[in-house]
């Protein structure tokens, strides 16, 4: 699917104060920014911003990091997050290749990944964030007892994200076929992508992976 253009969101993402537009000065110094010891969470392709704010609203005790790679995408939750009084949500626009870059050893609690595109073909691998070259990039800066959890409609996917899961070394854990028929249901934070699919019938699949 071609992603459509909006014209100016660089420029207004580039303008915006709840954007860190240099996150690699922040790396192993996030608490700074926040100015607490509370633990980190970060979406990586947060896309529009629905889940990561509404977990941002009901934690105030726990530091939240969106991360998308598009402008396009990124504005719409930038227009969401001008909107709140919140102090515990930061943006920022950026390549998740470069993520070692930006967080050091320890400092990330718990990583969302959630709707991640797919990266069909098989040459392509690699670049899907469950791979284990991605795995292998979190275990640089996920904490001790960290975890990733991982949501998606694609069952390809996640067929896919269970044996990198292995395969990286890790371990698994609450991991379903059907999330919204599952005990794992509860207390689940739905994104604008998980409304569309769950709508359609589409059963949503949900991992927990850790070292």
């Amino acid at each position: 699917m071609r992603l459509r253009n909006v014209t100016g969101s660089r420029e207004i993402i580039a303008e915006n104060e709840f954007v860190v537009h240099e996150p690699e000065n922040y790396k192993g110094k996030w608490r700074e920014l926040f100015k607490n010891d509370n633990p980190l969470h970060i979406e990586i392709g947060m896309g529009k911003g629905k889940f990561l704010i509404q977990l941002a609203q009901e934690n105030p005790d726990i530091n939240y990091i969106g991360i998308e790679k598009y402008s396009s995408v990124l504005i719409r939750a930038v227009e969401k997050r001008k909107e709140l009084e919140i102090n515990n949500l930061w943006l920022i626009r950026f390549d998740a290749d470069y993520i070692n870059d930006i967080f050091d050893t320890n400092e990330v609690a718990r990583i969302y990944l959630n709707f991640s595109d797919p990266w069909p073909k098989d040459r392509h691998a690699k670049r899907r964030l469950t791979s284990k070259e991605f795995l292998a990039r979190y275990d640089k800066f996920l904490a001790a007892d960290g975890e990733v959890i991982f949501k998606t409609d694609n069952s390809g996917l996640f067929e896919f994200s269970l044996e990198q899961v292995e395969v990286a070394g890790w371990k698994l854990r609450n991991y379903t076929h059907d999330l919204h028929h599952s005990e794992f249901v509860k207390g689940n934070v739905m994104t604008e992508y998980e409304e569309k699919f769950s709508a359609m019938g589409n059963p949503i699949h949900r991992l927990e992976a850790f070292r």
